[in-house]
């Protein structure tokens, strides 16, 4: 048994622990932003506008777009992992349910405080799911590449948010004042979270030790 209750971050259920409680999170926020009606989030903004571009709904342009930016991941020399394919299926699955049963904000009061948890369960959400070590989602792997390449992650998310909702106007999609207040404020929320909920990697080393071991020991060589 570790030595404290930190250590167990590093072993592979509280991981993926992490990794399930992120995407719960990001899931309703995204929910909380749709019911505020307020505005879409910028990766939204891109559905939306390229849905009304081909006809299709937005749910094939979401796995389509999911698709697209896993090639964008190739020069980055990112590397896709359960995280990669649990955001891929989990997000959707959980704004489907919570879209059910979340009501719609009524009242400007109401509209707002939807608004603002929907983007604080996001960065929130964010920092679990990327800090389990289990691989980033199709779309934050591009904020990571770039991280990886000497961006700040806060720049790194903002200019990947930003194109994209510039690329979503562009092409007829739906925004909002709180599309806006998206765009300026996950990039900071994620430079805080993502450093603050990151499993470090001396844990998962610290865990991987801790294991029984079951092999025999080697043999001494001969003198």
């Amino acid at each position: 048994m570790p030595a404290s209750g930190t250590s167990d971050a590093g072993r592979l259920p509280g991981r993926l622990a992490r990794l399930l409680g992120g995407l719960l999170l990001f899931g309703l926020g995204l929910t909380l932003m749709v019911r505020s009606g307020l505005g879409l989030s910028p990766w939204d903004v891109l559905h939306d506008g390229v849905a009304r571009r081909t006809g299709l709904t937005i749910g094939w342009i979401v796995i389509a777009m999911s698709l697209v930016v896993l090639v964008l991941w190739v020069p980055l020399r990112e590397r896709p992992g359960l995280g990669t394919v649990a955001n891929a299926l989990g997000v959707g699955l959980v704004v489907n349910g919570t879209l059910a049963i979340v009501p719609t904000a009524e009242g400007i009061l109401w509209r707002w405080l939807f608004l603002v948890a929907g983007i604080l369960l996001i960065g929130v959400g964010t920092g679990l799911y990327i800090g389990a070590g289990l691989g980033s989602g199709p779309r934050d792997g591009l904020m990571t590449g770039l991280a990886r390449r000497g961006w700040s992650i806060r720049w790194a998310r903002t200019v990947v948010e930003v194109s994209v909702l510039a690329a979503g106007i562009a092409l007829g999609g739906t925004v909002g004042i709180g599309t806006l207040v998206f765009a300026v404020a996950i990039g900071p929320l994620a430079h805080f979270f993502i450093p603050r909920l990151t499993v470090h990697p001396a844990l998962m080393r610290e865990a991987h030790a801790a294991r029984p071991c079951v092999e025999p020991p080697a043999a001494p060589a001969s003198p």
